[in-house]
């Protein structure tokens, strides 16, 4: 990993100005999720500027061009196109030699695309692969539901992966479990549209997010860390030896359980969620931007990385930052 850039919307939603839209608070929100306030992308703003961006922003870190690029990974779940959106992103950034496509896995959606990217280079196919994991979800929010509304914010994030003579993603490990599909979705709805004979055809529409806060939960808490004890325990880390954990944002709760089951100590948990709230595939790699710019981390620096989320899906990487 050689470079990471971020990208956010301008507008900036406060939990006392979610007040003024449901029946909420300030204190009744941050207790509950370590959220303070969200970024949400305006009418007049485009996703795949967002993205692109982004991934600029990532390619100057690395001191890298776009057209170094082989291959653009762009993990998304709320594209501007069902097609995809990964070619929009591809032609904004200039990124002409690249083959780009998109891979939908939520919240897991960018570990699992880091994973994915990881495999290419490795097999020597492509020795740059940028991935970029981008969200817009204020589009498919209920803002009249107060469950869900005050945790989802929009933003993007990028990482740049290069190959090198030593490794620095070292390993992954990846899980699907279908039996909790429901628990959080943006489900298609249908209705029918006659066409001759009897005959008819659906057309679709998406239903804002649904969520059973409480399931999620409890398989976050239990599945990711076991997740990552494994991960560590099969390549010989202590978890103590790792510099910086970044999770997916998704609940402050949800990271303090897992630092106390790894029984490292609250700094090690990376978190940003009071700043930007859920940006689903975006939380990840702005969280490693943020510890990047502080000056967190240092080449050869052990980190891992963590998804989980709809689907259900989760996942985990541990890598070595930076060139070393």
């Amino acid at each position: 990993m050689t470079g990471v850039g971020k990208a956010l919307p301008a507008q900036v939603v406060t939990n006392d100005h979610m007040a003024d839209l449901v029946n909420t608070s300030d204190e009744w929100i941050a207790t509950r999720t370590g959220i303070r306030r969200r970024r949400v992308l305006g009418p007049s703003q485009s996703f795949s500027d967002m993205a692109a961006q982004a991934g600029h922003n990532a390619l100057v870190q690395a001191g890298r061009s776009a057209i170094d690029v082989d291959l653009l990974i762009l993990a998304t779940s709320t594209p501007e196109d069902l097609f995809g959106g990964a070619t929009r992103v591809q032609r904004t950034l200039g990124a002409a030699r690249a083959v780009a496509w998109d891979l939908t896995a939520a919240c897991s959606g960018f570990v699992f695309a880091l994973a994915t990217a990881s495999q290419y280079i490795q097999t020597g196919k492509y020795r740059t692969v940028l991935v970029v994991g981008a969200e817009v979800l204020s589009r498919w929010t209920n803002w009249q539901d107060r469950t869900t509304c005050v945790l989802f914010g929009d933003g993007a994030g990028a990482v740049l992966l290069e190959a090198a003579s030593s490794p620095g993603l070292l390993d992954f490990e990846l899980r699907s479990d279908g039996m909790g599909a429901e628990h959080l979705a943006i489900e298609c709805q249908v209705e029918a549209v006659p066409l001759i004979g009897g005959m008819e055809a659906t057309r679709g529409n998406f239903a804002p997010i649904s969520m059973n806060g409480r399931e999620v939960y409890r398989f976050a808490v239990q599945a990711v860390p076991d997740l990552i004890e494994k991960l560590l325990a099969s390549n010989g880390f202590a978890a103590t030896e790792v510099k910086g954990y970044f999770l997916h944002q998704a609940n402050q709760r949800i990271l303090d359980a897992v630092a106390h089951r790894l029984n490292v100590p609250i700094e090690q948990m990376a978190s940003n969620i009071a700043h930007y709230g859920n940006t689903s595939s975006a939380s990840v790699p702005l969280i490693l931007d943020e510890w990047v710019g502080d000056g967190k981390l240092r080449p050869g620096d052990l980190i891992v990385l963590a998804g989980f989320g709809a689907g259900l899906s989760w996942g985990a990487l541990i890598a070595r930052w930076g060139r070393f």
